[in-house]
């Protein structure tokens, strides 16, 4: 698969808040590193960005569904790929076909899928909407994140090919399903444990068998306690 487009971004002060949400269109050969794009920046780097969530993917099909629901509410949005903070936009590639742990040559670089997003309130300030990151969680339209494998420069044009799958995969709506959906499913959660996920995913999950608890998603979700 050819990548349809990419992005990166600086952190500026927009929609009230801190954030590197808004990113451009970049062209021409790009050299990634164990944080991604050398370009892009991270407003929050405990909450996103680092070795773990080094690239964000998007499916660029999400946004028509977007645009359905919205305009049925009679809320008019430019809902354009890039929108929701994505480095990597593509057709054909969304939560139901990708696996926490799939692995994709994209030119000299390699990289692995860590985490499903966890969607936060900042999109709630870039689109204007009261409770989208909510939205985004039940629908589990969240993209994913990837580790970097192997850096490297993606030459304009590279392909963009799955070259490997772990063993007992889920798909990233899978994962949301239990994560999101049934946050306290002691054998879910396990299945869970036994993936390549993100070391913040795993730490969660691990507290919640501990402790029969799910923490608190208000200040995610909607910026206060």
């Amino acid at each position: 698969m050819t990548v349809l487009a990419i992005y990166s971004g600086k952190v500026t002060q927009a929609y009230g808040i801190e954030t590197a949400i808004d990113k451009q269109l970049v062209t021409g050969d790009i050299e990634i590193d164990e944080y991604g794009i050398i370009t892009d920046s991270c407003a929050d780097p405990k909450h996103h960005g680092g070795t773990e969530r080094a690239l964000h993917h998007y499916p660029q099909e999400h946004y028509s569904l977007w645009k359905t629901q919205y305009q049925a509410l009679d809320i008019e949005r430019d809902w354009l790929p890039s929108s929701m903070g994505e480095n990597i936009s593509t057709l054909g590639f969304d939560e139901h076909n990708v696996c926490i742990g799939d692995q994709f040559q994209w030119g000299e670089v390699i990289i692995e899928v860590s985490q499903p997003r966890s969607p936060c309130f900042k999109l709630n300030k870039r689109w204007q909407i009261d409770k989208f990151s909510l939205q985004m969680q039940q629908t589990n339209r969240c993209g994913w994140l990837y580790r970097v494998i192997q850096p490297g420069i993606v030459k304009e044009g590279a392909s963009f090919t799955r070259i490997q799958r772990v063993d007992n995969a889920l798909t990233i709506a899978q994962v949301l399903d239990i994560y999101f959906g049934d946050p306290l499913n002691i054998d879910g959660l396990k299945q869970l444990l036994a993936l390549p996920l993100s070391t913040s995913w795993q730490s969660t999950i691990k507290k919640r068998l501990e402790t029969g608890h799910v923490e608190n998603w208000n200040f995610r979700l909607f910026g206060h306690p």
